[in-house]
């Protein structure tokens, strides 16, 4: 059943959201209760998410993997969702997501493994996935989070120790100290020329 987009004066709870269907293909995160239309990425972003998700798979089984299609429930001051770019769940949450309407991560269920990030041109992007997804993350206990920022050429791996994240930032063709795909040996080299080819 289509639902009409909520008043903007009536914040949505999370209910409203997980049964929220405006009869759309549009992309949505919740963020603190608002409706946050999401904007298609660019090509290189996508071909970028594409090939790395093919790569990964080397290491992990596909099932595990989710490319933009994967939503998770985060804190905030109120319901807030986030789409990452890449997902990967650990078979707990796999299992967990068994048997359920939409492919959402609540809070009753295990974190995912890793949450991967490409950063699109502009602040409100680079702040949104630099500081906001960052700390919402951290507080769901992800174990680690990519950054990777075509602009700037790097990729910072966010690693969870102790409620909070460490930062190692790559730039050149040193491999990744993965802690959730540790035979993994992609540099950020390599992952940014995916957007590149």
């Amino acid at each position: 059943m289509t639902q009409t987009a909520p008043s903007t004066s009536k914040l949505m709870t999370m209910a409203e959201y997980l049964a929220y269907d405006d009869g759309t293909d549009t992309r949505y995160e919740l963020v603190d209760g608002e409706l946050v239309e999401m904007p298609t990425e660019s090509p290189e972003n996508c071909k970028l998410a594409k090939l790395l998700m093919l790569e990964l798979a080397k290491y992990i089984s596909i099932v595990l993997i989710n490319l933009k299609d994967m939503e998770i429930v985060v804190s905030g001051k109120r319901a807030k969702v986030r789409l990452p770019d890449l997902t990967i769940l650990t078979e707990e949450g796999y299992t967990a997501l068994g048997g359920q309407r939409s492919n959402t991560i609540t809070q009753d269920m295990p974190p995912p493994a890793l949450v991967i990030e490409i950063v699109s041109p502009g602040q409100q992007n680079r702040d949104r996935d630099y500081r906001y997804k960052r700390t919402e993350y951290a507080a769901r206990g992800i174990a680690e989070y990519w950054i990777i920022d075509p602009e700037r050429q790097q990729l910072t791996l966010c690693l969870w120790v102790n409620g909070q994240y460490e930062d190692t930032i790559y730039v050149t063709d040193t491999p990744l100290a993965s802690t959730v795909i540790p035979d993994c040996k992609l540099s950020a080299a390599q992952i940014l020329a995916f957007g590149q080819n």
